[in-house]
């Protein structure tokens, strides 16, 4: 629920922004030509891979500095919240707060942007809150743990007229903005289908009890998920060396995370929704016709606690009501292929092929047909859009709308793979039908004392 008080705070500031709507300035800005003022929520290897230790160039920090001035950054774990303090200072010359309570960051009044990079059971309550204080935010995706948080987020962000940007980057990719292009201009005729290579999601060995680093606070970690004891086995596995129920390998559980369906199906199928126009509708059948777990599970819980759990392998189809499909697989690749009546294409952030794209050359595509896919706006990167939608309170490229739609089918395809069977879902009323044990998925119960603060 949202407050009156907190409904009339974000009333105030559209009021406000509809009676300047020529003011190029995002709301908080004391001048047109201020920079946004950031904090950052969450300083592992998304936010800068150089906050873990590693050398690596890897996060989303570097660009979005470009654009605003981080003030403060916060972090359960201590180490990575330094090291994202020095990086900081080096950047603007002034020693930013550095602190692991968000809420402290939310209860200021000088930050415009919130930025966060936290594990994926974390998104929803952080985003939602800093929408209700008052805040702008980039959230790095999956945008949500479950389909109700992302109806909420639609809710609190329709009501508050925050600009909220997914980390979908593909969403400015040329590649992909090019392919949506070409599926509207009609290139592909009606297009039917959308195929989703997303790569399988890797196994673990079991995972002994162990104690979480003396510099993270596991409680705080977990948040809004339920208690469970940290678990880690060193080895060469990933940017941390190890595997574990923590940093970077909460992907592959389905307590922090929905696996690779979410990890990157958020981008894929993402792209999927835009190209075959479902952005503001869903699915109404998930059919299971292969789902891999590494571990048994019983009425969709996991029976091993030791290991990981998301699934491994896949072939999940999503068919929608004029029976366009989308198909969510581990193998052949990655990338989309879109199948039309009058051909296909193949996309991914590397390439765009198929006959429609060789055809360019003598029939290239009208002027504006990309910046007319791209909502009208002018080709930029990611990070800019963000920057410059909230300057000029428009949507951004990737929205909260959008995103949660695209989601909510790779959800689905979690739920429909953990039970192993087909779903029917109502896109309208956003309900499974005819399966209560599907429909306790859509939700889940918050930890005690980590509830959504409206």
């Amino acid at each position: 629920m949202i407050t009156r008080r907190k409904l009339l705070q974000g009333s105030a500031a559209i009021t406000a922004g509809a009676l300047l709507p020529n003011v190029k300035r995002a709301a908080g800005f004391k001048a047109a030509n201020d920079r946004p003022v950031m904090a950052a929520i969450g300083t592992g290897s998304r936010w800068y891979q150089k906050a873990t230790g590693l050398k690596g160039r890897y996060g989303s920090a570097p660009d979005m500095q470009k654009y605003g001035d981080y003030v403060a950054v916060c972090d359960a774990d201590q180490a990575r919240v330094n090291l994202a303090g020095e990086i900081v200072k080096e950047w603007t010359k002034i020693s930013p707060t550095v602190q692991a309570d968000y809420r402290r960051i939310l209860d200021r009044d000088d930050i415009d942007i919130v930025h966060i990079s936290t594990p994926d059971h974390w998104h929803a309550k952080i985003a939602i809150e800093a929408m209700l204080s008052g805040k702008d935010v980039y959230c790095e995706k999956p945008l949500t743990l479950t389909i109700e948080e992302g109806i909420e987020l639609c809710k609190v962000c329709k009501q508050t007229g925050k600009i909220v940007q997914v980390g979908t980057q593909q969403r400015s990719n040329q590649n992909f903005i090019k392919a949506i292009a070409l599926i509207r201009e009609g290139r592909l005729g009606e297009v039917t289908k959308a195929t989703c290579s997303i790569g399988g999601a890797p196994q673990s060995p079991e995972l002994p009890v162990a104690d979480p680093p003396k510099t993270l606070d596991w409680d705080l970690w977990q948040g809004p998920a339920q208690q469970a004891k940290y678990r880690s086995l060193a080895g060469d596995n990933g940017e941390t060396k190890s595997w574990s129920r923590g940093h970077y390998e909460f992907r592959w559980w389905y307590e922090y995370s929905g696996g690779k369906l979410t990890d990157w199906g958020a981008h894929h199928v993402d792209i999927a929704t835009w190209g075959l126009g479902k952005t503001s509708t869903g699915p109404e059948w998930i059919k299971p016709l292969m789902a891999k777990h590494p571990v048994k599970f019983v009425n969709g819980i996991p029976i091993d606690r030791s290991r990981y759990n998301t699934a491994i392998e896949f072939l999940i189809q999503a068919t929608f009501p004029d029976k366009k499909q989308i198909e969510i697989r581990h193998d052949q690749g990655n990338g989309i292929l879109f199948e039309g009546s009058k051909g296909r294409i193949f996309v991914n952030r590397g390439r765009l092929t198929g006959k429609p794209v060789e055809d360019l050359a003598k029939n290239p595509l009208p002027a504006g047909a990309l910046e007319a896919a791209y909502k009208g706006r002018p080709l930029v990167n990611h990070f800019q859009n963000f920057f410059e939608s909230a300057a000029n309170r428009v949507e951004p490229i990737s929205d909260v709308f959008s995103h949660h739609r695209a989601l909510s089918t790779c959800h689905l395809a979690g739920i429909a793979a953990r039970l192993n069977r087909k779903i029917q879902w109502d896109p309208i009323n956003q309900k499974i039908l005819n399966d209560p044990l599907a429909q306790s998925f859509v939700r889940r119960e918050p930890r005690k004392g980590f509830e959504i603060d409206v």
